[in-house]
């Protein structure tokens, strides 16, 4: 278990104004990534070091956004202003968390021009839109490893690392909600909890950059 990525909601002046300005903060370029067809969202991508990225997605006019709860998800960001919607953790066996949350993960996939197909299961959006400080959860499915999207720029490994997150929300919540020490997922990203004033969730996120630390 480990934390894979972080996404970030567009704000209202759409996807590619939104990366650029996040991008112009931290002196790295983003990469296309993709539709998400199964959720009707598309994303850009940074790399980072430690096999992480970041997302920046924005919801498409498109039937699936409406019945997907990560497209449901990603369309109330949005339309609240846009910013950090959420964490994902990867794991190895999902089994666990459709257990004790009482339904199935749902497939994802994200096709590239040459053909190739990105696919992985998650499950957990729910819990995420009903509290957002918690995480959800995916497993990459097994021949994708070369297409992590911490993989975008081949060759050329993340210059950014991200190094901290300040959450609103408790700690020992999100240990219940993983059914782990949420420490562990954590492990090399430091972590300040705060008292929630409104919402719960990522309030920000601190990157080391090539020119010092940057918070976003």
């Amino acid at each position: 278990m480990r934390l894979d990525h972080v996404s970030y909601a567009c704000e209202s002046d759409g996807l590619l104004a939104t990366t650029e300005r996040i991008a112009e903060a931290l002196g790295a370029d983003f990469v296309k990534g993709g539709i998400h067809p199964r959720f009707g969202t598309r994303n850009m991508i940074l790399p980072l070091a430690n096999h992480q990225y970041v997302e920046v997605v924005e919801v498409l006019n498109h039937p699936a956004s409406d019945k997907a709860p990560f497209g449901q998800a990603v369309r109330a960001r949005s339309e609240n202003g846009g910013g950090w919607m959420g964490w994902c953790v990867a794991v190895e066996d999902l089994a666990p968390f459709e257990e004790r949350l009482g339904r199935a993960s749902v497939p994802g996939n994200r096709k590239f021009p040459d053909g190739r197909e990105l696919t992985w299961r998650q499950i957990g959006i729910n819990g995420l839109i009903a509290d957002p400080q918690v995480p959800y959860m995916l497993r990459w499915d097994d021949g994708t490893e070369d297409l992590h999207p911490s993989n975008a720029l081949p060759g050329m490994p993340g210059k950014v690392k991200l190094n901290s997150l300040t959450i609103a929300g408790s700690a020992a919540r999100v240990t219940e909600w993983l059914g782990t020490p949420v420490g562990e997922p954590l492990e090399s990203v430091d972590v300040t909890w705060i008292a929630p004033a409104g919402t719960p969730g990522i309030m920000s996120v601190t990157f080391e950059t090539g020119h010092g630390s940057v918070t976003i």
